[in-house]
C-alpha cells in the first residue's frame, strides 16, 4: 500500500472528534429528501487528485450532504459545482462537473482536500476539531513532494494553512489573490466557492479562473 492509501485508509477511519462522527452520521442516517434513495459516505472524506501535483487546494470541511454523500471534497455540491467548472477552464480537471466518485473526473498538477475532514454542524469546526485533524493535511503535505502552492479557499483554510506551515510574522492577512511564503510554500488566498459568495458577485468565475491561473504561474508555469 502506497503512503497516500495508507493515509487515506486513516483517514476514513477516523473517530477523534465525537460531535462531527455523531453529526455526520446523523446526516447520513436522517438524509435530505432529495437524496433519500442514495447511500451516504458519512465517514470522512479524504483528499484526491495528482500524486504529482505541484497546487494543493485547501477547503473548509465537507458539505453534509455534499462529500459527507459522495465520498469526494467538493462533490455533488454547488461549491463543487463552481470549483471544477474553473478548474476545467484553467486545465486543471478533465470534466467540468462532479457528481459522483466514479464519474469519470481527473485532475492533472493538483490535489484538494480540507482543513477538516469531517462535515461540521452549521459548517463550523471548533478550533479543537480544526487543530485534531490539521496533521492529516501535513501528511498529505510531506507525501505530495511536488507541491509548491497551497490555495486557500477561504479565511479558514488560510489560518488553518498558516498553523500548519508557520509561525510566521507578521501574520499575513487573508484576501483574494492573497500570497504569502510560509514553510518553504506559497499561500494563495481566494474567496471560498460558497453560494453565499457566488450569488451575491463577491466572487465571479473570472475571479475564482484567476486564482488557479496564478496558481500554475507560481508553482512554475
Amino acid at each position: 500500500m502506497t503512503g497516500l492509501a495508507a493515509l487515506e485508509e486513516r483517514i476514513t477511519s477516523c473517530r477523534a472528534c465525537p460531535r462531527l462522527v455523531a453529526w455526520r452520521e446523523e446526516v447520513a442516517r436522517v438524509k435530505r429528501a432529495s437524496f433519500a434513495d442514495q447511500e451516504y459516505w458519512g465517514r470522512p472524506v479524504p483528499g484526491f487528485g495528482d500524486p504529482a501535483a505541484r497546487v494543493f487546494v485547501l477547503g473548509l470541511a465537507p458539505a453534509a450532504h455534499g462529500a459527507n454523500r459522495t465520498g469526494r471534497i467538493f462533490t455533488g455540491d454547488r461549491s463543487g459545482d463552481w470549483l471544477f467548472a474553473s478548474m476545467h477552464r484553467t486545465g486543471f480537471a478533465n470534466q467540468p462537473t462532479s457528481v459522483a466518485r466514479g464519474d469519470g473526473l481527473r485532475l492533472t498538477d493538483v490535489w484538494i482536500a480540507a482543513a477538516v475532514r469531517c462535515a461540521p454542524p452549521a459548517n463550523k469546526p471548533t478550533p479543537e476539531e480544526r487543530d485534531r485533524c490539521l496533521p492529516f493535511a501535513r501528511e498529505e503535505l510531506d507525501l505530495l513532494a511536488s507541491v509548491r502552492v497551497v490555495v486557500c479557499l477561504g479565511a479558514f483554510a488560510w489560518d488553518a494553512a498558516l498553523r500548519l506551515l508557520g509561525p510566521v510574522r507578521p501574520r499575513p492577512r487573508f484576501g483574494h489573490l492573497a500570497e504569502a511564503e510560509v514553510g518553504g510554500l506559497r499561500l494563495l488566498g481566494s474567496f471560498h466557492p460558497s453560494q453565499q459568495n457566488t450569488f451575491t458577485g463577491k466572487l465571479t468565475e473570472p475571479m475564482t479562473d484567476a486564482v488557479f491561473v496564478r496558481a500554475r504561474e507560481l508553482a512554475g508555469g
